[in-house]
């Protein structure tokens, strides 16, 4: 009776190709587990680089319109009422020019041409003018000494799905971002 001959497996001591392709398959493994949470990291700073880059546009946006509200002229052969929507057409061109690249139509950011009233309040689309008398002061035709607060909502897209998921969303699935800004009329 013949038996066979024994083989032994070759170590990697003895083999040195096989160590390579061990570690070969190895390395994809690694990479392969890696990749994934690597990729999500990187896809989340985009993500919050757009929701960052629109938050300081609409903050500046409305800090300029603000402003422009702050500095307009009132005109005395114009009533109360029209140099009010004066006044707001001129924050509101103000705050569109200043949103440089961000969409300026809906669904991101929404404006007509008419404005509605509620009491000191304006609104057009997501923009909002509210006008404050101080206490100690009377309401005047010119409002000099009142306050002016200028809001508006951006409403941001979400790239990622798995970020949207963290976030408080509105109905249509966009991240709303405001700015808000007060300042007293001269």
């Amino acid at each position: 009776m013949r038996f066979a001959p024994i083989r032994h497996r070759t170590t990697t001591a003895q083999d040195p190709s096989l160590s390579r392709r061990e570690s070969r398959g190895q390395s994809l493994v690694e990479f392969a587990l890696v990749l994934g949470p690597l990729l999500l990291v990187f896809l989340a700073i985009v993500q919050f680089g757009f929701i960052f880059n629109a938050y300081v546009t609409m903050t500046n946006a409305t800090r300029e319109g603000a402003r422009t509200g702050t500095v307009y002229v009132y005109d005395g052969t114009k009533s109360k009422a029209q140099n009010d929507l004066a006044r707001n057409n001129a924050i509101k061109t103000a705050v569109l020019s200043s949103m440089n690249l961000l969409s300026k139509s809906s669904p991101q950011f929404a404006s007509g041409t008419t404005w509605t009233q509620s009491g000191l309040t304006y609104t057009n689309g997501d923009l909002t003018v509210t006008y404050s008398v101080p206490v100690d002061l009377t309401d005047s035709d010119a409002r000099v000494g009142q306050s002016v607060t200028v809001t508006a909502t951006y409403h941001q897209d979400m790239i990622i799905p798995i970020i949207a998921n963290l976030l408080p969303l509105d109905p249509g699935r966009r991240l709303g971002l405001s700015g808000q800004v007060t300042m007293v009329l001269n």
